[in-house]
């Protein structure tokens, strides 16, 4: 580990900066961060972390397109996008989840330095074609454009024949210290936990299909800890291709809800809300990992339940708050 230089996009937000850390307390700080923190809290998730240098992202990308891809490193974990779901600017997310990644992983690839990329669960759509990491990527139809544009350069990688050579991680729902920043697209165990704390309930959205009661939408809830564990099995290992990363169970908002209230050691108090329009023709019921092409790779570290990981989650905001 000692021979390995990391570049790390992203390396300020919630799965990014998990990642820098557990790079870390595995010996390795020489890392260059890459972000955006503007005028955000960003900046926070950077307090405690070992690095060797930061660029901001529009800097690091005029040095890249200029031919000036740093010298001496050997992985690159590009975690930076825009992550909001709700981002309507589709020109905004091509140049910022498409473009930037085809300009880097072109780079990486002239360069011989490994390459993983974060994809997102959001391109798999309404799940009519499941959930599988090793189907066909071509009938995916996402629901909103942040999925597509994630879906843009796995298609792109894809006819390209890249896969053979990268690694494309579709995250499911992570969740875990680092987020405070992200504003509306905190995790729902943050946003309950700030709703618990301060009205001492929780609000989830109703149900829209007869299929579903209110509260019984599922999810593929993973902890960011494990998020972490997992991309730097996956790069160093020489994993290539696309892996899906989640635990491979679904649970409801409600085991959510229960699992908060228990770790902050309260009386559950649930209100459904009505879901805004914008988001109904949008909304995911139902995600589940496939995750056999992960264990296959011999992945072996585990997963964190969801009542473990949230109380973990809880006690690290009582200690460090976000």
């Amino acid at each position: 580990m000692s021979k390995i230089r990391v570049i790390v996009t992203g390396g300020a937000g919630l799965i990014g900066s998990n990642l820098v850390r557990l790079l870390n307390e595995r010996g390795v700080d020489n890392i260059l961060v890459v972000d955006h923190l503007g005028d955000s809290v960003k900046w926070k998730n950077l307090r405690d972390l070992s690095y060797e240098d930061y660029l901001e992202k529009d800097v690091f990308l005029k040095k890249v397109e200029a031919g000036q891809f740093p010298k001496g490193f050997t992985h690159v974990f590009h975690l930076g996008a825009c992550s909001s779901t709700t981002e309507s600017d589709a020109s905004y997310l091509i140049r910022n989840n498409f473009e930037y990644t085809k300009v880097l992983a072109e780079a990486c690839l002239a360069h011989s330095v490994r390459f993983l990329y974060a994809s997102s669960a959001a391109t798999y759509g309404d799940g009519k074609y499941g959930y599988n990491d090793r189907a066909s990527i071509e009938e995916l139809r996402p629901l909103n454009m942040y999925g597509y544009s994630k879906h843009m350069f796995d298609l792109y990688a894809q006819k390209k024949k890249f896969l053979s050579k990268i690694t494309g991680v579709k995250y499911f729902n992570v969740f875990g210290f680092g987020e405070g920043h992200k504003g509306d697209m905190r995790s729902v165990v943050l946003k309950g936990y700030e709703q618990i704390l301060s009205e001492g309930k929780i609000r989830l959205f109703k149900s829209y299909r007869p299929d579903y009661a209110d509260g019984e939408q599922k999810r593929d809830f993973l902890y960011v800890k494990d998020a972490a564990k997992i991309t730097i099995h996956l790069i160093f290992g020489d994993h290539f291709g696309l892996y899906n990363v989640g635990r491979g169970i679904a649970e409801t908002w409600v085991d959510l809800a229960n699992s908060l209230f228990a770790a902050l050691d309260r009386t559950p108090k649930i209100e459904f809300i009505d879901m805004p329009e914008s988001l109904k023709a949008k909304y995911q019921y139902f995600t589940k990992s496939e995750s056999s092409k992960l264990m296959e790779t011999g992945y072996a570290e585990g997963f964190t339940d969801l009542k473990t990981a949230i109380y973990d989650y809880v006690q690290l905001l009582r200690s460090e708050g976000e």
